[in-house]
């Protein structure tokens, strides 16, 4: 049998606390297996003051919204997609897989309504505003009764008190120790995964909690006095209804008067009733002039050869329905001021509001079974579309930042999204477009034909692949006159309106296209980890490789990468530490960071560890650094230093180690996520 070494992310043999993937089918499973497991407990860990009544509503509400939003595609351990982390403790992972907590989908919807809970628990904001997750839950709903649980003994009846008295970080390390059985290890860890700033100082403070004499914790906690799917009903105030009632139709009343003097002659409306576009909240000369067709601006054919920076702006109008006023106005209209009607998506940091002056036209025409229209007002990109044929019925509008573009970065727009497959509209100066496999280093791009507007035909999409067995980009060959570089340019499709850019190279230096041998078999390992800045707003996404580490036990040489994403609005940078040991297809995500310099041109340096097998089944903590690396020291879980850039530690399986090194000038650097 070969034994090859074998990284932690992704194998069997991975530290007990590292997440696990979810489906979304699991973690509803899990909902609705234990969903009066789940109330219970979120009854318990809401602050009592709030009345039984209101306990109960909310507790139910925490539970149901306790699923991710999206039926999205999977994505590791994207939480916006179809596979998700778990967050199980590391005792739940060796605990044998008979109580809830050893099911992955359970832990990981314990894991949202422990966080809501304490949430809702917390304290309010300014002027005693409720915080987001404070306010009275929209469902469930319950009209004319009040609902509340069976009442208890004595017993119970003191430890409520005795909870409501508690933080709230203490009132839940004591349930779910309680409720659930963990251990104080556990219960720190699950804590810490709920953002409890300190849990060691709840868990303390919970140990301090005295119970009712010669009653047992687990037995009180399961009592019908904290069980929100077992009630009681009762009648509301019924004097206070009929009041309330009357002045209900008193209001609707007034509505339906004002409601008739718009409709008089003279109170026009903007858009007829059964527009995409909303109604009118104001008549503004300025801001209509952004609704006119005939202002459109638009860029002549040549203007990008003319142009200081050609970017987006330089972009002619292309397609064969820009003379549609009809459907161009629709588009601004709906753009002004979209109806309830309309799916609006914005990439994060992209503000979705209407124009301040007249855009620019950058195509309008049929692709697929939609009539399309683009335009760029200066620091967005904004994609309008409707069915053919529907007169605005069933539309869409995408917004995506643009601002900073240059001839590098305005290569390609999408303009249709159908069936896993993606059609661009390319830059004037693009020359020539190939399709190519990321996943084949040594495989040739195919050659894509475009029309004479520069629309691409169908090109499968990577995102939302069940497996990655391939990861198609496009490579873009310019135009010299651009001055975007005569190599051709690789672009990836993240779910979005604008691709990412993908480069190769230390950025201490100039980073390059993807076009080396070396920079296409790092890729070719690393492609995969791209499907986390799915949604994103990613801009551009650079991999270097920044150490290659000698195995223990001769086990060959890992290479560290790191790939650094920056997104158009500049924060949400993602960092992802990436090791790549011999005889793995593709590079395991050793530690990443968000909103960081690491890995850029500001701070082109690196430092990331792992816990690795070597092939004898011996465990070992590896950190490497970047070539100014002078020490690497481990602290916490495993403890060791030494010289030079890299540091093997002989450990037992789920240690962790915080890293930190020395640079040559004297100077110290964090490990990457640490």
């Amino acid at each position: 049998m070969d034994h090859q070494p074998t990284a932690t992310l992704p194998a069997s043999d991975q530290p007990d606390d590292a997440p696990v993937p979810v489906d979304l089918e699991q973690a509803e499973a899990a909902l609705i297996g234990h969903y009066p497991r789940l109330a219970r407990l979120a009854y318990l860990l809401l602050p009592p003051g709030s009345g039984r009544g209101r306990r109960v509503l909310q507790a139910h509400a925490i539970v149901q919204r306790s699923l991710p939003r999206g039926r999205g595609p999977a994505a590791g351990d994207d939480e916006d997609g179809a596979v998700l982390p778990s967050q199980r403790t590391g005792g739940e992972r060796q605990r044998a897989a008979d109580g809830p907590g050893a099911d992955p989908g359970y832990a990981y919807v314990r894991l949202q309504v422990i966080k809501a809970a304490l949430a809702a628990g917390g304290p309010r904001g300014p002027l005693g505003l409720p915080r987001p997750g404070q306010w009275p839950p929209l469902l469930p709903r319950v009209f004319g009764l009040r609902l509340f649980p069976r009442s208890g003994g004595s017993d119970e009846l003191a430890l409520d008190q005795a909870l409501a008295a508690l933080t709230p970080a203490a009132r839940a390390a004591h349930v779910i120790r309680g409720l659930e059985g963990l251990s104080d290890a556990d219960a720190h860890r699950l804590l810490a995964a709920a953002g409890v700033p300190d849990p060691g100082e709840a868990l303390a403070e919970a140990e301090g909690l005295e119970l009712p004499a010669g009653s047992r914790d687990e037995q009180l906690l399961l009592s019908a006095e904290f069980d929100p799917c077992s009630l009681q009903a009762r009648p509301t105030d019924l004097v206070r209804r009929r009041q309330h009632t009357r002045a209900a139709l008193a209001a609707a009343a007034a509505l339906a008067a004002c409601a008739a003097l718009l409709g008089l002659p003279g109170v026009s409306g903007w858009g007829e009733p059964d527009d995409a576009a909303a109604p009118p909240y104001a008549q503004n000369a300025f801001a209509q002039q952004a609704l006119d067709p005939a202002k459109l601006a638009q860029a002549g054919r040549d203007d990008w050869r003319r142009a200081a920076r050609p970017d987006f702006a330089a972009w002619p109008a292309r397609g064969d329905r820009t003379g549609d006023t009809a459907l161009l106005g629709r588009a601004l209209k709906v753009w002004a001021r979209p109806s309830s009607s309309v799916r609006v998506s914005a990439t994060p940091g992209t503000l979705p509001g209407p124009a301040a002056g007249a855009p620019q036209l950058l195509f309008a025409g049929d692709v697929d079974s939609a009539a399309v229209v683009l335009f760029h007002d200066g620091q967005r990109m904004v994609r309008y579309a409707e069915p053919i044929g529907s007169a605005g019925q069933g539309a869409a509008l995408d917004f995506a930042r643009t601002d900073g573009a240059d001839a590098a970065s305005a290569t390609a727009v999408v303009v249709s999204r159908v069936d896993g497959n993606v059609r661009y509209l390319t830059a004037p100066w693009v020359s020539g477009v190939s399709s190519r496999d990321v996943l084949k280093p040594t495989g040739d791009a195919e050659a894509v034909q475009r029309t004479k507007d520069g629309v691409t035909p169908p090109v499968p999409s990577p995102v939302g692949q069940k497996q990655c067995a391939r990861w198609e980009a496009l490579e873009l060959r310019t135009r010299p006159s651009a001055g975007a570089g005569a190599v051709p340019h690789l672009v990836s499709d993240l779910g979005e309106l604008l691709p990412a850019r993908l480069t190769y190279g230390n950025p201490s230096q100039s980073v390059a296209n993807v076009s080396s041998a070396t920079a296409r078999q790092r890729w070719a390992r690393s492609a995969c980890r791209l499907g986390a800045l799915a949604g994103q707003g990613v801009r551009s996404v650079n991999a270097w490789t920044f150490a290659g580490q000698p195995l223990p036990e001769s086990g060959g040489t890992a290479a560290w990468l790191c790939a650094r994403a920056d997104t158009w609005r500049g924060r949400g940078t993602q960092v992802l530490a990436l090791f790549q040991p011999p005889g793995r297809a593709q590079a395991a995500v050793a530690a990443r960071g968000r909103d960081t310099i690491a890995c850029g041109a500001r701070e082109p340096r690196a430092l990331a560890g792992v816990l690795w097998k070597s092939r004898s089944g011996k465990w070992y903590v590896l950190a490497a650094g970047s070539r100014d690396v002078a020490s690497v020291t481990a602290s916490g879980g495993v403890s060791g230093e030494a010289r030079g850039r890299f540091l093997a530690l002989r450990t037992e399986r789920g240690a962790r180690a915080d890293l930190t090194a020395r640079l040559a000038d004297g100077s110290r650097l964090a490990g990457l996520g640490g």
